[in-house]
């Protein structure tokens, strides 16, 4: 895994970690908590750009 990697994924722990301590001390639907839910999503979909799934690395092949 690269430093990128790396820091993607700190990233993505510290706003989570944030994420869930506004959500206990604001409630989930405060504004806090929605954009910190939302700028989560951004870093989980950036992460999952570089580690896209390929079934095909996975079929079993058959004779």
């Amino acid at each position: 895994m690269g430093d990128q990697q790396k820091k993607l994924l700190e990233a993505i722990e510290n706003k989570r970690q944030v994420l869930i301590r506004t959500a206990a001390k604001e409630g989930l639907s405060s504004p806090s908590a929605v954009r910190y839910s939302q700028e989560l999503d951004d870093l989980l979909n950036e992460f999952e750009k570089t580690h896209t799934y390929n079934p095909a690395a996975f079929e079993v092949q058959t004779k």
